[in-house]
């Protein structure tokens, strides 16, 4: 993959980022859709910063997945790293209402994300390409 991937994935994870943000200002809209977008921006982070680093992953949701790939290949772990598979059933089981997620910290969740789309930010200005 080359730098235009990783700089489409980032803008799509700084989309779902705001469209997270916005969702979650909204109290009567399930967690299961705020949850989602957080999932989203978080994945697309993760793969941002693979990409970049020319570093092969499974096309997946799996953010844990996602997150070994990058200790596999010796990349410093986004903050949060111990938590973000938290986010794992959002991206399709809840989505669907496959299952039920469980509750969101709606607060935590958008502190989650920032943090991680900033890590990735970081990470494509300083690797090279």
């Amino acid at each position: 993959m080359d730098d235009s991937v990783a700089a489409m994935l980032l803008g799509a994870a700084r989309e779902d980022a705001k469209a997270m943000r916005a969702l979650a200002a909204l109290p009567d809209l399930a967690d299961a859709i705020v949850g989602f977008h957080a999932q989203q921006a978080i994945e697309k982070s993760l793969k941002a910063v693979l990409s970049k680093r020319r570093i092969p992953f499974r096309r997946t949701h799996d953010l844990a997945e996602l997150l070994d790939v990058l200790a596999d290949h010796d990349v410093e772990p986004p903050p949060f790293a111990e938590r973000v598979d938290e986010f794992n059933p959002f991206a399709v089981e809840a989505r669907y209402g496959l299952i039920g997620a469980g509750a969101l910290d709606r607060i935590e969740a958008e502190e989650v994300v920032a943090a991680v789309l900033a890590w990735a930010e970081l990470a494509l200005r300083q690797a090279p390409g």
